[in-house]
């Protein structure tokens, strides 16, 4: 059964929105964490657009699983991340326009400065994980650079309408799981899953973690955190029964 990690973002978008202390991301995380979230994701962007360092400095005080700390692979970044010291950090391409994040990091284009990137960051005891596009050549260049784990782009999956569309993208996630696992990487997978889609993925064994957060945020405008992660950790659950089935 993969773990369930929240991505508590959302929360700071709100907070963000009036520019004021409320509503504050670190009690979020502790009500994920209470109703069974496995580990806290937050994406500390250039622009601070939602999560601020004193988010992060707070939560890497209080969360009790794992926190993972979304970044570029910038060197503004790395000054962060060895003064945080996160459970783990997930390497992400980052464009100022875009409303969140749109695609997997091109490692293939950047090999040699993110394999020294990787390297620093493991010289430091960081586990590194990389966001990228289930592409079999990318899930390649990852292992080559020494990465730790990869986390699957699924968004092209949750976006499919159709039903052959929908197939087609879950086959590719699918064979990127398998194929890395082959490779000997940690394979986590998000972006876009939702209480709808996600027992799909849910289904793949090579699957670690799923990393989820505007579903779950959105749904617990109107159930409350507690009751919006449990609902979701229930749907994996629920995977779980009907792969073994």
């Amino acid at each position: 059964m993969p773990n369930l990690a929240v991505n508590i973002d959302h929360i700071a978008t709100l907070r963000e929105a009036r520019k004021g202390n409320t509503p504050d991301p670190v009690p979020a995380a502790a009500l994920a964490e209470l109703a069974g979230a496995d580990g806290i994701v937050v994406h500390l962007r250039e622009d601070r657009r939602h999560i601020k360092e004193r988010d992060v400095d707070l939560l890497r005080k209080t969360v009790k699983t794992r926190l993972i700390l979304e970044m570029a692979p910038t060197q503004e970044m790395l000054k962060i991340v060895f003064s945080i010291k996160p459970d783990m950090v997930t390497l992400v391409p980052e464009r100022r326009e875009e409303l969140t994040t749109e695609s997997g990091l091109d490692i293939i284009l950047a090999l040699d400065s993110l394999k020294k990137y990787v390297r620093t960051l493991k010289d430091g005891n960081i586990t590194v994980s990389i966001f990228v596009n289930p592409d079999l050549d990318q899930i390649k260049a990852a292992h080559k650079i020494g990465t730790d784990y990869i986390e699957i782009h699924t968004g092209l999956y949750a976006e499919a309408r159709k039903s052959d569309e929908s197939k087609f993208e879950f086959e590719k996630i699918l064979n990127a799981a398998k194929f890395a696992s082959k490779l000997g990487l940690g394979i986590n997978a998000g972006h876009g899953l939702d209480y709808n889609n996600v027992q799909t993925i849910a289904q793949i064994g090579e699957i670690e973690e799923l990393s989820i957060g505007h579903s779950i945020m959105s749904r617990a405008m109107y159930t409350g955190i507690l009751q919006a992660v449990k609902e979701m950790k229930q749907l994996i659950f629920e995977a779980l029964m009907l792969s073994e089935g």
